[in-house]
């Protein structure tokens, strides 16, 4: 079976060598199992990004571009099964996995994700190179132990029955479908078993490769008629204006497109998030928790160069990240400021200062499981209270900015209620200032995504797309 499938393992074998570079003798093959194994450890000792972290250990390889990409499938597809991984090795391990050394733990979960989903390595080959993997890691003494589990593994994880939906939902979305408990909990109480269980089915599967054409330099239609020799499978996105779906291959940041400014990489649900706000030409805008960009460039190009954005965040390496990107665009309009946006931010504080506020508020993330797997597993229980905090204190003060008659938009890209819509209820509970918009002002084009409140709610399962919410609230004359 492929890593992106969610249900039932490979059945198929490959006899002999992965597909991959033969680029050089069995050593490249530790190689990029090492990084992958050295990436697992740090997210699980140090609660390390693997995007970061991942990023960073293949800017200083010299592996050669499958093994590169092999390197990558290890890391996430390990990540992304975890919960069934772990589930597994507890049949097949004499003591607590939880209590092994970083190292070997995740020397066991990524053998077992070879053997378990990968339909390009044997059994033989991944039990092997998980013994050669721990040791030349310094971890000689656990040899032994990574190569009797894996083998006994390989022998028996066919006869292991996996918790069903129907006799045991929070097991099956915890054991199978390879999801925290807490959050298998939530999502039951919240969207019910079946439609939890799609969910979490949807977030273990591959995301397309989505983009946004920038409207300044060309449009979605023209930049389609570019990329299609390149992107065979690339068409329109149903919702989003300027977006393009180019398929789940290939690597669009290094396309001359993008490296020209014409397009940039972001999820339809992002992009729908911009065509919430509907900002118009000319205006001013205030994008709050901006960095880094993907939507504050997004605003930038719909306004034009009459136009102006601020776009304020707390963290000025992120925003560095950010003015690249208006740089690479071409954007001229976009203005970057480091600001808490917890606290007052005097001079962006006034009455009257913008025509449209943007919050993407700071979240738990969790409705971008599918292209951040390890966040299941960083997130905890408590964060999203925590966070619901957070998310109204900034809510409050971007209000204070927005001029009478304007729009304001309240997004995230997570999926329980109390970073959502409770917030945005506690928002207008203390003012009334504010309204919720109605559906007839919401851009037609996004009635497909609005439920019965008007709010916008797209879910991996049913949308294809990242799980995200948004509000539009409007500052009453």
């Amino acid at each position: 079976m492929s890593p992106s499938t969610d249900e039932k393992p490979r059945q198929r074998r490959h006899r002999g060598r992965p597909q991959r570079a033969r680029s050089g003798p069995d050593r490249e093959v530790t190689r990029t199992r090492l990084l992958a194994l050295r990436v697992l450890e740090r997210v699980q000792r140090a609660g390390a990004y693997a995007d970061v972290l991942l990023h960073a250990h293949l800017g200083r390889s010299t592996l050669p571009a499958l093994d590169r990409a092999f390197a990558t499938d290890l890391v996430y597809g390990t990540l992304r099964w975890r919960g069934r991984i772990d589930f597994l090795l507890a049949h097949v391990l004499d003591r607590d996995l939880e209590k092994l050394e970083p190292l070997v733990a995740n020397a066991l979960r990524l053998g077992a994700y070879q053997i378990v989903f990968s339909d390009r390595v044997p059994d033989t080959a991944a039990v092997d190179e998980s013994v050669r993997c721990i040791r030349a890691a310094g971890a000689e003494r656990a040899t032994g132990l990574v190569n009797a589990v894996l083998r006994r593994l390989s022998a028996e994880h066919r006869q292991i029955t996996l918790p069903t939906l129907e006799s045991d939902p929070l097991g099956h979305l915890t054991h199978a479908l390879s999801l925290p408990s807490w959050l298998a909990a939530r999502w039951i109480e919240t969207y019910g078993s079946e439609d939890a269980a799609a969910l979490a089915r949807a977030c273990n599967r591959v995301p397309p490769l989505t983009i946004r054409a920038n409207r300044q330099r060309t449009t979605a239609d023209e930049l389609l008629q570019e990329l299609l020799p390149r992107f065979p499978d690339a068409h329109r996105c149903k919702l989003a204006d300027d977006g393009l779906i180019l398929g789940r291959r290939g690597n669009p940041a290094i396309d001359a497109a993008f490296l020209d400014g014409r397009f940039t990489v972001q999820d339809e649900a992002a992009q729908l998030v911009t065509s919430l706000l509907d900002p118009q030409p000319g205006e001013r805008i205030l994008d709050v928790c901006a960095a880094p960009g993907g939507k504050a460039t997004a605003i930038a190009e719909r306004v034009g160069p009459e136009g102006h954005v601020v776009a304020i965040d707390r963290h000025p390496r992120r925003l560095d990240l950010l003015r690249r990107q208006a740089r690479r665009l071409g954007l001229s309009n976009l203005e970057a400021v480091v600001r808490d946006a917890t606290h007052p931010f005097a001079e962006f504080a006034e009455p009257d200062a913008f025509d449209r506020v943007l919050v993407d508020a700071p979240c738990s993330g969790l409705g971008t499981l599918r292209r951040n797997a390890d966040a299941r597993w960083r997130v905890s229980a408590s964060d999203p209270e925590r966070l619901a905090a957070v998310q109204g204190a900034i809510l409050r003060q971007a209000a204070l900015s927005l001029k009478p008659g304007g729009v304001l938009v309240y997004s995230t890209c997570t999926l329980l209620p109390e970073e959502n819509q409770e917030v945005v209820d506690r928002f207008l509970a203390d003012t009334d200032a504010f309204r919720v918009a109605a559906v007839a002002e919401i851009p037609q084009r996004l009635q497909p995504v609005l439920d019965e409140a008007g709010a916008l709610r797209c879910f991996p399962h049913i949308h294809d797309t990242d799980g995200f919410y948004a509000a539009r609230l409007v500052r009453n004359p």
